[in-house]
């Protein structure tokens, strides 16, 4: 399992794994549960070039359509082709299978994001 409180969060209920200048990126179980059953994905392409804090692609679930917002700027390394093919993936493992991009970061970036404990707070969540 994933270690929550390594990873780094945004207001807007993504996830960040930072590995070197390389981010993972993905919704939250908060913003999973809160979507309900995710029926469709929309990713930006490889190799497109994101900005943080802007939509970047969507998500769509039997309740509503929720914005996809890029927490860090850069370019797009590689998409979750397994979550576009089977987006019930982000309901079942938003931490694990349900990752849905990478993006080349300037790791100083995620500085400005947040930790465990301000994201759980945000939520109303124990941490």
């Amino acid at each position: 399992m994933t270690d929550l409180d390594a990873l780094k969060y945004t207001s807007e209920h993504e996830w960040v794994d930072l590995s070197g200048t390389t981010a993972t990126v993905g919704i939250t179980d908060f913003a999973a549960e809160k979507l309900g059953d995710v029926v469709y994905v929309d990713l930006p392409a490889v190799g497109s070039v994101v900005t943080a804090d802007q939509v970047c692609g969507e998500i769509e679930s039997t309740k509503s359509v929720g914005e996809l917002y890029a927490p860090l700027s850069g370019r797009v390394v590689e998409i979750n082709d397994a979550v576009v093919d089977d987006p019930s993936l982000v309901n079942a493992g938003p931490f694990g299978d349900g990752w849905l991009l990478r993006i080349e970061v300037d790791p100083a970036d995620a500085d400005g994001l947040l930790d465990r404990a301000a994201y759980a707070a945000l939520t109303g969540e124990d941490a």
